[in-house]
């Protein structure tokens, strides 16, 4: 006797914006799945299709506008969520065809959502999901959420009008997560929130238990119980706070990747205090010398802002020169964008869209200069690369501990047969260019 199942219905996912987001949007699908839904990798083969938009930016949301409105075209059933979700009117306004409009972590309302637009199917044979949830990323590297929301209040920043205060996670329920990743065949943990070093600030470091351990709610802690699970273990969204300088030591006992990710979006004094953030340069410089001193191969990434309100040429030049000393390794750079409901558009002094262009360009240019100085320093060296990809020709490509998915460059290999995705092995360097490294397995 054969048994007929009834089709499932299929779900497609659009997911916009930053990590963050891409989490949620595993979160929103893993429930779905859970319900039997089964996923699309088009328009076409979809019954109904979910945007997942970001709101930070003007161009984003431009960005998640036009998403939308490809969704509508391709396939006619939308439901949007995410950052975006807060602007509802604007999007109806646009796009009154649309089913259903959530705001971020917001996920029972995008489920019920997709529930009324194609009903599930209940059946034992359909509810299946792997143990770790359903990702986005390849198999062998994913994202872990610490926390939701933040504390701080930049002047050119929404995200606490949009996510909300700092939430954090208990320890206990990021670590049985991160092992079960661990168990599905993650090699690499890249840990996010929109200030990772705040993490635990909220629950005033509450401890709670898991196999009869007591786990504190702190970043330390938190890194050290993850970096013994045997997976890489990247940090980013770290804010410069004091207690950052304990996960250096971490990394001297091989727990943490020396890598940190740091937004210090400026170095000018003066735009640091118009930006509402720490604006003690100086100390930072001291740090960052100390931090490399005691792993000299620590890799920085960042990110930048130009053309921010009242920023003068001088305040400019004083980033170049900063970033010149600091050696950051890895850097963006934005052109300043006014931003609905950001503090920093009553400020004076706006620059104009020339200056922000020229300065933008001079940035990079220097930074280009910094990062191919710091990449000629790992020619000749033997470095454990994790392979993200390979091809038909003997070749692979794949990331070293220095560098992050998507944001950061790659090391491009020769004569690799043989090597898998998710394998990590030693390559010997043999040169390097202003992005990426390219040698041969050691």
């Amino acid at each position: 006797m054969t048994l007929a199942l009834d089709t499932a219905p299929r779900v497609g996912m659009v997911s916009l914006g930053c990590p963050k987001a891409l989490v949620d949007s595993e979160r929103i699908l893993t429930q779905l799945r859970a319900d039997g839904y089964a996923l699309s990798g088009d328009y076409a083969g979809a019954d109904v299709v979910i945007v997942n938009t970001c709101g930070f930016l003007d161009s984003a949301k431009a960005e998640s506008l036009d998403a939308i409105g490809e969704a509508i075209a391709e396939n006619g059933k939308v439901i949007v969520t995410g950052c975006m979700g807060h602007e509802a009117d604007a999007i109806r306004a646009r796009y009154p065809g649309v089913l259903a409009i959530t705001g971020p972590q917001q996920y029972d309302d995008v489920v019920n959502a997709v529930r009324d637009a194609a009903p599930p199917v209940k059946s034992a044979y359909l509810d299946l999901i792997p143990d770790a949830g359903l990702k986005l990323t390849p198999r062998h590297y994913a994202y872990l959420k610490i926390s939701e929301g933040c504390d701080h209040r930049c002047a050119f920043c929404i995200i606490p009008s949009l996510r909300g205060d700092l939430a954090s996670r208990p320890p206990a329920a990021i670590l049985r997560e991160a092992a079960a990743l661990v168990k599905g065949g993650a090699k690499e943990m890249l840990v996010i929130a929109q200030d990772t070093s705040a993490y635990g600030v909220d629950l005033r470091h509450a401890v709670s238990t898991l196999g009869g351990r007591e786990l504190r709610a702190h970043i330390t802690d938190l890194a050290r119980e993850l970096g013994a699970l045997g997976a890489w273990l990247r940090l980013h969204y770290i804010y410069p706070y004091p207690h950052v300088d304990q996960l250096i030591g971490l990394m001297t006992e091989g727990l943490v990747l020396p890598y940190l990710d740091i937004p210090f979006q400026h170095a000018s004094p003066s735009v640091l205090r118009a930006m509402r953030r720490p604006a003690n340069d100086a100390k930072v410089l001291e740090r960052i010398r100390r931090w490399r001193d005691a792993v000299p191969d620590l890799a920085l990434r960042s990110t930048f802002v130009v053309g921010f309100p009242g920023e003068t040429e001088a305040d400019f030049q004083y980033l170049l020169d900063w970033l010149a000393e600091a050696q950051i390794d890895r850097a963006g750079c934005f052109k300043y964008e006014a931003v609905e409901g950001a503090a920093a558009n009553a400020l004076p002094g706006a620059v104009p869209e020339a200056v922000k262009e020229e300065r933008w360009h001079r940035f990079m240019a220097a930074q280009s200069a910094i990062s191919e100085q710091r990449l000629a320093m790992k020619v000749g060296r033997t470095l454990d690369v994790l392979i993200d990809e390979i091809d038909g020709d003997g070749g692979a490509s794949g990331r070293s501990k220095y560098d992050a998915p998507e944001i950061d460059g790659q090391v491009h290999l020769r004569d690799a047969g043989g090597v898998a995705v998710g394998d990590i092995i030693p390559v010997l360097v043999e040169d390097a260019d202003e992005a990426d490294l390219f040698g041969v397995p050691a």
